[in-house]
């Protein structure tokens, strides 16, 4: 194996040496396995395929200051794709499957997980697709569950950058009582053609309002979003929001630093209004946000409003305090006093 750049990893698909796989089928899970083999094999009429009856997780394994490895929060990503699954109508692995599969995959790669230090990690990904093969719109229980792994670097590098969003005027992320709150591939199908559009004129994110009205802020297409107000950690309250943990975590940072948080629904207006603006999730923890202009039609040139923040690649305060807090955690560098680690022996 070539030697790791651990210092100029970026965030992406990397061969690693193992994948933790089991079948459901007749009632029951298969028995763990490992393989080196990076491929599935499958029935061209397989559920996933014609009508994407798949979900997944995300989170991250840290090798901590006292070289322990910690995975952050498996317990709330199990919770969530057990959410999932049951709206897909999927059999799911248990809590303690879960997380033990997630562990077994850790170990099985420990030459690729990042030294303490570097602000890089180990991202985890659990993923859960249908594999009987049908026609029919009905759901059935048999099921592949496999978790893969890859090391990540930073987004930011040494520090934190803020950068732009777009709102688009032509494009919706999902309907009321509809998917956007579960964390199902098909969601983020749907981003690839805006994100392209929106990378191209030089937005980093997209951030969409809610789709009934278009009067409030729903969420990035990537990620959850807040909002920084005076000692006020805003965060929208929406039904079609994915319940993000690093949100979830961060609103208990925010606690623990002595903030406020308020959970509720962000009018549009209201961007106007916050000191800081960001996304959060697994991979980038927090994306600062320098400005967000508002555009009648995405592809278009031309804004009709924009919300600024900070000057291009400058962070907030705040933003940068919550970062900090929480990498301080998942690096072992402070007491974890939330038990949000779950080590793993090896």
């Amino acid at each position: 194996m070539e030697p790791i750049d651990w210092k100029n990893l970026g965030f992406d698909a990397y061969r690693t040496r193992t994948v933790v796989f089991s079948h459901y089928k007749d009632g029951k899970w298969s028995t763990p396995e490992m393989t080196e083999t990076f491929s599935f094999t499958m029935d061209p009429f397989a559920q996933v395929l014609h009508y994407a009856i798949s979900c997944f997780e995300g989170l991250k394994a840290f090798r901590q200051k006292d070289g322990r490895i910690a995975l952050f929060r498996p317990d709330r990503n199990a919770a969530r794709m057990q959410r999932t699954a049951d709206f897909l109508g999927m059999p799911c692995p248990s809590e303690e499957m879960f997380i033990r599969m997630c562990g077994d995959c850790v170990r099985g790669n420990l030459e690729f997980l990042p030294p303490y230090g570097l602000g890089a990690s180990m991202y985890v990904r659990p993923l859960l697709f249908g594999v009987h093969p049908q026609m029919q719109l009905v759901p059935y229980p048999e099921a592949v569950f496999a978790v893969m792994c890859a090391p990540v670097g930073s987004y930011y590098g040494a520090h934190l950058k803020s950068c732009a969003a777009a709102i688009p005027g032509n494009y919706d992320r999902c309907a009321p009582k509809g998917s956007g709150s579960y964390k199902i591939g098909a969601n983020y199908a749907a981003t690839f053609k805006p994100y392209k559009w929106a990378h191209e004129q030089g937005y980093a994110e997209i951030l969409y309002l809610n789709s009934c009205t278009r009067e409030f802020v729903d969420e990035f297409g990537s990620s959850n979003f807040f909002g920084i107000k005076g000692n006020t950690y805003v965060t929208p309250l929406s039904d079609s929001v994915l319940p993000s943990i690093t949100n979830l975590t961060l609103q208990q940072v925010a606690v623990d630093l002595g903030m406020e948080v308020e959970k509720r629904p962000v009018p549009l207006e209201e961007l106007a209004e916050f000191d800081e603006a960001a996304g959060c999730g697994t991979a980038v923890v927090i994306t600062p946000l320098s400005h967000i202009d508002m555009k009648p039609v995405l592809e278009e040139p031309g804004v009709s409003r924009s919300f600024r923040y900070c000057s291009d690649g400058e962070v907030g305060p705040v933003c940068k305090k919550l970062y900090q807090r929480i990498r301080e955690v998942q690096d072992g560098d402070v007491p974890d006093v939330h038990g949000w680690c779950r080590y793993i022996g090896y």
